[in-house]
């Protein structure tokens, strides 16, 4: 019974944890961090849920980026005999923890919000005009900052930053709006935009990140890509036991069992081992365990029924 345990590596960006792109993610998050709370005493300050809206999308975002940069950091132990696997799953955590922050301040916003689409209140015009003009700019110097950044993490973030200052234009053609004519409906209207577009976006990254702690297959495609590859092998009469989930979204793990057509030797063991290491790595997988079973050997998993 031979087995193949290969740990096919990553060449790209995110696997590469620089120093570069760490300062990159702090200098993001202190920016963000700064600016979310200026953002929600200005927001109180000129009676805006608008702005309120936008704060707690800029704290959601403040959160991603200051776990995204410990993770950084913190993905840098290696694997130990605790967490075999390294520490890659804590980026699901953080993914869970910031949708439940971002869920409870949407709820909140659309307690403050509704209300005010019976009995609007006039914000201070002026005061979200200053505001917008600093979300701009504020968000744009982070973004601008995570563009020159060539890690995933980076690149996911900048995003996530360019859609702050989509959010913070938004906000000021509001706010040019309400000092020429004072409609005071619109400061509510606006804040439930924001919010939806936020409970909406959050609620499926949630299922996503719900399925991966499941250990959901992560992408079905890839499941019968394998599958057609492995039983493509001439060496190949079956396999079972395929088994593939997820460390963090990105880094897939394989396992599974591939029952031989017929008897080889150390050397044509060797030669399939080999095929399969070259040809696997066209699937992106960060862990792999291959086992292979002769004809007429019995699986010792073969009262498991996954």
């Amino acid at each position: 019974m031979a087995h193949n345990h290969g740990h096919h590596g990553h060449h790209h960006g995110h696997h590469h944890h620089h120093t570069g792109s760490e300062k990159n993610i702090a200098i993001a998050f202190f920016l963000n961090l700064g600016f979310t709370i200026i953002e929600i005493i200005g927001g109180l300050w000129t009676n805006s849920t608008a702005i309120l809206a936008d704060a707690i999308h800029d704290l959601g975002d403040s959160l991603a980026i200051g776990l995204a940069w410990a993770l950084q950091t913190f993905s840098k132990k290696k694997p130990n005999e605790q967490f075999t696997y390294g520490y890659r799953r804590f980026s699901l955590l953080a993914a869970f923890i910031n949708a439940c922050v971002l869920v409870v301040g949407s709820i909140w916003i659309l307690f403050e919000s509704i209300p005010r689409l019976f009995n609007p209140e006039m914000p201070l015009a002026e005061g979200m005009v200053g505001l917008a003009i600093l979300g701009i700019i504020v968000n744009g110097a982070a973004a601008w900052r995570l563009s020159k950044g060539e890690s995933q993490s980076e690149k996911i973030l900048n995003w996530h930053l360019i859609e702050d200052v989509m959010g913070w234009v938004a906000v000021l053609i509001v706010s040019l709006i309400l000092l020429v004519y004072p409609i005071a409906i619109l400061d509510p209207i606006l804040s439930i935009a924001f919010t939806l577009f936020i409970v909406v976006n959050v609620i499926r990254n949630l299922k996503q990140t719900i399925l991966l702690f499941l250990q959901s297959v992560p992408d079905e495609t890839l499941v019968e890509s394998l599958t057609q590859y492995l039983k493509s092998l001439p060496q190949i009469e079956d396999l079972h036991h395929l088994h593939l989930w997820s460390l963090d979204g990105e880094r897939h793990v394989l396992t599974v069992h591939l029952k031989l057509a017929s008897p080889l030797d150390a050397a044509e063991q060797l030669a399939l081992k080999n095929t399969l290491h070259e040809n696997l790595h066209q699937f992106d997988l960060a862990h792999t365990t291959i086992e292979l079973e002769l004809p007429n050997e019995t699986c010792r998993d073969h009262n498991i029924p996954y």
